[in-house]
């Protein structure tokens, strides 16, 4: 169904009650694909959605507008959650596309574009649709070199940036609860980290503007909770971590969750929130998300034919590939008849930048004794003094 943002202004859906994965990275409660409707003397959606939502997206449409009417259709991003039902929605529709020149590109990469009406904007370019002004705001690389966001009316449509994972009828911020900030915290640390460094320079160009909706396209409008999000933001962008340590790691006999348990109850002790995470039982996305602001990560490896275990190696990847940093870490574990994990680990770690800390007592063999989870505790007060 079609929900009023306020006067003039339409969310038209559409939710992925189903979805679980997104992007490698799992989902926990789905997600949305947000459009919007503009109504003035011009009628203006903004994005679209992926193909099998194309007849909701219609229906929803359909309950403010006949869709013959739409005059234009602005996208922000021609990845294909926003974009796939595009094709369609033009041939019924005829409308004209407004987009940067990036996107126009992307697009006649996806789908045949010939013959489609293009107006191709540029940063700050602005568009009269009647009583309202759209002005157009370019963000490249949040997280595609076309992102750009759309200001009108006191609202802006951010596409990608401040969006969450959360399939709900409940729209707004202040319906859904202050845990929407979670969720962005999550989506924040699965799509927009590698970028990070950029998100300032982003909100420096909206920090002046009237802003009474910010209108993602995932997940909940923010109204009550706007300031947040973008504090946060700029914090998360910035690096900003807070006395929490994270421990992660995975166990083949119990050795190395022995260690994993020691150095939490260490951290506990200490008045530190702690963190800790089996990787085979828990979901990377959450892992991520709590990596964002903590001072500390402890990764916890066992030694499986003289190299890092499986499910470890691939929490690494993740790591490398979101460009994690500014972290305090150690690398713990056991191992049997020869040690290989704990070197390899911290080769990676080095590659991001983490400060390391070292101790003989990380790394045990076989079976920790009681003496060794003893130096793990005076190892834990070392760091945190340091």
């Amino acid at each position: 169904m079609a929900i009023k943002v306020k006067d003039g202004i339409y969310w038209l859906g559409t939710v992925d009650w189903e979805s679980r994965d997104f992007h490698g990275y799992p989902v926990s409660s789905g997600t949305s694909y947000n459009s919007y409707l503009i109504v003035d003397e011009k009628k203006v959606l903004i994005d679209t959605t992926e193909c099998h939502l194309y007849n909701e997206l219609m229906k929803n449409l359909s309950t403010i507008i006949d869709p013959k009417d739409l005059d234009y259709i602005v996208l922000n991003h021609t990845e294909k959650d926003h974009s796939e039902a595009l094709p369609k929605i033009v041939e019924k529709t005829n409308a004209t596309i407004i987009t940067n020149a990036n996107a126009k590109e992307y697009l006649s990469l996806y789908y045949n574009t010939e013959g489609w009406d293009f107006i191709i904007v540029e940063d700050g370019d602005e568009i009269e649709i009647g009583k309202r002004t759209l002005t157009f705001i370019k963000t490249p690389m949040l997280h595609w070199p076309d992102n750009m966001m759309v200001y009108t009316d006191n609202t802006l449509f951010s596409n990608d940036a401040f969006g969450q994972h959360i399939a709900t009828n409940k729209i707004f911020d202040y319906q859904y609860g202050k845990k929407a900030l979670n969720a962005a915290k999550e989506y924040f640390a699965t799509i927009l980290m590698p970028y990070r460094k950029l998100i300032p320079n982003a909100i420096e160009k909206i920090k002046d503007l009237e802003i009474d909706y910010i209108c993602p396209s995932h997940g909940v409008i923010w109204k009550e909770y706007k300031e947040d999000i973008i504090k946060s933001y700029l914090d998360w962008s910035n690096d900003k971590v807070k006395e929490k340590a994270v421990i992660v790691y995975d166990t083949m006999y119990g050795s190395t969750k022995k260690i994993a348990h020691a150095l939490a109850n260490a951290f506990i002790d200490l008045g530190i929130e702690v963190k800790v995470y089996r990787i085979s039982t828990s979901s990377i996305s959450e892992i991520l998300a709590e990596i964002v602001d903590a001072k500390y990560l402890l990764i916890g490896s066992p030694t499986m034919n003289m190299d890092i275990y499986p499910e470890v190696s691939k929490f690494l990847n993740y790591l490398k590939n979101l460009r994690v940093g500014n972290k305090i870490s150690a690398v713990f574990g056991s191992y049997g008849w020869r040690e290989g994990a704990s070197d390899k680990i911290k080769n990676i770690l080095k590659e991001l930048n983490f400060k390391i800390v070292d101790d003989e007592c990380l790394r045990v063999r076989f079976t920790p004794k009681d003496e060794e989870l003893n130096k793990i505790i005076r190892f834990v007060k070392d760091i945190v003094e340091q």
